[in-house]
């Protein structure tokens, strides 16, 4: 038994956050942004929604793709930074929500390489046999733990979710995933502050050294796609499409020309969207579904790298 994914959905806050509005309340400007990251707006959740409302929508309209209904997932996993709460985990949450009684549901805290991460378990969990139908979700709401005066970081972040299903399948649709961890560097990226006797203690903030999340980024997303496909007996020849976290288009490129492949084969939303940490590459892969651009039997890998310090990718037979 294998898992294969079988549908997929993407949700966007409406208010749009351009880099010209920006600039009106932080020390930068369009050209600063863009020249960068690459990013030109992001999107920004409105006051009464939750992590877990953005999680909602993105799943149902994977539901919709699949012919699925909420009764029909037997599993919800959601990769998240930003939860609803301490506990309980926004995927109880979200089963509530859409009314999936039936699934089994927990969270996966890996920043940015939480999709990934969360991708692999439930791969494994599904190809046992356990569980038929999944859902697997990315969602973030950045906009809560950035520092609105620190250009460094609050122009580089937005909010969204996306989903995919992963159903029971006799031919592999995951064809490999690789994960990797590194606690010692968890200082280059990271959020201080926690909860102690009902109060906040430390910083609660998004804090970044760019400069050498850069130069690690670009080494391990690399790295990890080759160890990928040699796991599945592949070389970056047999991608048909690269859709790594969208946290910055120079990351971006540069993991790309790493690897060999060529610009027009990436999937690239940042522009639009800014670094949605975990949400950003099922977001990516909703678009270029949706867009026709990923076609059935068509190899895709995802590569992702986050706060932890932490990285993996997803070799995926579509």
């Amino acid at each position: 038994m294998f898992s294969k994914i079988v549908a997929t959905g993407s949700y966007l806050p409406e208010k749009i956050l351009t880099n010209d509005d920006l600039a009106k309340f932080v020390d930068t400007s369009d050209e600063w942004i863009r020249t960068r990251s690459g990013i030109q707006s992001r999107r920004i959740a409105a006051d009464n929604e939750e992590t877990s409302d953005l999680a909602v929508n993105a799943g149902r309209r994977a539901l919709d793709a699949a012919g699925l209904t909420a009764a029909d997932i037997d599993l919800i996993v959601v990769a998240t930074t930003t939860p609803d709460m301490i506990f309980p985990s926004t995927a109880c949450i979200v089963q509530d929500k859409l009314g999936a009684s039936n699934a089994a549901a927990f969270d996966i805290q890996a920043v940015c390489s939480g999709f990934v991460y969360a991708l692999s378990i439930v791969d494994k969990m599904v190809a046992s046999g356990q569980h038929k139908n999944a859902l697997v979700i990315g969602a973030e709401i950045y906009s809560r733990i950035l520092n609105w005066k620190d250009r460094a970081t609050c122009v580089l972040f937005g909010d969204g979710a996306g989903a995919v299903v992963l159903t029971a399948s006799q031919t592999p649709g995951i064809l490999a995933t690789r994960l990797h961890a590194d606690g010692s560097r968890r200082a280059i990226l990271n959020v201080p502050g926690h909860v102690r006797g009902g109060q906040v203690w430390g910083d609660p903030y998004v804090h970044m050294d760019g400069p050498a999340v850069f130069k690690m980024a670009v080494q391990v997303m690399a790295d990890v796609c080759n160890e990928t496909l040699a796991m599945a007996n592949m070389t970056a020849a047999d991608i048909d499409w690269l859709v790594p976290h969208q946290a910055n288009v120079r990351i971006i490129d540069a993991t790309g020309k790493r690897l060999g492949i060529a610009q027009e084969k990436t999937i690239v939303t940042v522009q639009g969207q800014g670094n949605t940490s975990a949400a950003s590459i099922p977001l990516a892969l909703d678009t270029a579904v949706r867009d026709g651009r990923i076609k059935p039997g068509q190899v895709v890998q995802t590569v992702g790298v986050g706060g932890g310090f932490t990285w993996g990718s997803a070799l995926i037979r579509w």
